[in-house]
């Protein structure tokens, strides 16, 4: 003992150095375990297997569409983000940017149907039929939106929206995955240095007691393993408080703090995902795009059947009846490709109108705890042992190099 004791007063600061490294092992491997989740958004290296891609990016449509599956089942459905616009609202709001397009809709339709018959009419009767369309066209508009309303889930498909908008922006999946585990991440690059200090000490204690070489990168092996496997379980177990030994409460980080999680979160997808260019976008150009083309063409017939049933016949004969079905579907072509940019007019409107953020927040409060765990978990589930591999491999390597310079500076 008294040998010990000698070696341990004369080569203090090296023995002393060993839990500091132990410490750093544990932050650095940490630091980089977060980092190889995110970063880099694209593949860096030589493919297939001599290179990384931040494991959220690499996953983007399966970890975009987990995150949607959340989001589109237990948070928001179709008709919560559809159902709170007004029809009426929304055809007072973009009635002038319509009567404009409507004047440019009749003109066009006009001019390549019936060029000579429409330039020979007096320009008081061409303003006659332009008024009549643009009195109607915010009706038609509105009888739209009151249909689709109705059958939202047969042209509104909002976990396509979700996902492309995901997997085409991977810093923006990043970003719910970072917004919603901000603190957790911090928490598992500083828990780093706290446990890898505390195991150090048993390290320089085992150390000065045997001098066994392979101590170091076994202790570097299993510092960099167990801080990442135990930072991860803090975060989400306990999913309840739970008093330890008497002294101090733990509940899993991740979900203590799942109010303020909540805000930033409904924050974040109601200014970058659920928008209403977002969601205008989606069903005028989405996957059952064409299913609104339908209800257009159907409202136009409805509406040339009303207004024109006498002179119909004429129109008939005079356009030809292929020509003039070919007519009603150039008809709802062309207003079908003029909305997106009229729709632009009821953006403020309508973000004020389906209030996704608070809904998000109250929906999210309604969350038991296994189901609020699902908005970040997947994010450490994917490919998590890749990460702590990685951290126990590095922590061995640095240990490997802690003995090489620890028996380089004793004598």
């Amino acid at each position: 003992m008294d040998a010990i004791l000698d070696d341990f007063t004369r080569n203090w600061p090296i023995y002393c150095s060993i839990p500091i490294v132990a410490a750093l092992i544990g932050y650095v491997t940490k630091l980089l375990a977060i980092r190889m989740m995110f970063a880099p958004l694209e593949f860096a290296g030589i493919k297939p297997f001599l290179g990384w891609q931040g494991i959220v990016p690499k996953r983007a449509a399966r970890m975009a569409g987990i995150a949607c599956d959340t989001m589109t089942r237990q948070l928001i459905r179709p008709s919560d983000v559809v159902n709170r616009l007004d029809p009426e609202r929304i055809a007072r709001e973009i009635e002038k940017p319509l009567l404009a397009a409507a004047e440019e809709i009749v003109r066009d339709i006009a001019a390549e149907y019936q060029p000579g018959l429409w330039e020979s009419l007096p320009d008081r009767v061409q303003r006659m039929v332009i008024s009549r369309v643009q009195a109607e066209a915010p009706k038609m508009v509105a009888e739209v939106m009151a249909t689709i309303k109705r059958d939202v889930d047969s042209v509104f498909d909002l976990k396509d929206m979700v996902v492309t908008s995901l997997v085409k922006d991977k810093a923006l999946l990043n970003r719910i995955f970072q917004e919603a585990g901000r603190k957790e991440f911090r928490f598992i690059a500083h828990s780093g240095i706290y446990f890898g200090g505390l195991i150090g000490v048993v390290q320089m204690v085992v150390w000065v007691l045997f001098k066994v070489p392979i101590i170091m990168p076994l202790f570097g092996l299993f510092i960099g393993w167990f801080t990442d496997w135990l930072a991860l379980k803090m975060i989400f177990h306990p999913k309840q408080p739970v008093r330890y030994f008497g002294l101090f409460e733990w509940q899993g980080l991740f979900l203590k703090r799942r109010a303020e999680v909540s805000e930033a979160y409904a924050e974040l997808i109601a200014k970058e995902i659920i928008t209403p260019h977002n969601v205008i976008e989606a069903v005028l150009r989405g996957p059952l795009s064409d299913k609104v083309l339908a209800l257009i063409q159907r409202q136009v017939d409805l509406e040339l059947s009303r207004h024109a049933s006498v002179a119909k016949p004429l129109v008939v004969l005079a356009v030809g009846g292929k020509r003039y079905q070919t007519m009603k579907l150039r008809i709802s072509e062309q207003i079908m490709a003029r909305l997106p940019e009229t729709m632009r007019y009821i953006e403020d409107y309508a973000e004020d109108a389906m209030d996704i953020r608070n809904l998000l927040v109250h929906k999210m409060k309604e969350l038991d705890a296994e189901e609020f765990e699902g908005l970040l978990r997947p994010a450490f589930q994917q490919d998590e042992w890749i990460l702590i591999l990685t951290g126990a491999l590095l922590g061995g390597l640095v240990g490997e190099l802690q003995v090489q310079a620890v028996l380089l500076l004793t004598p």
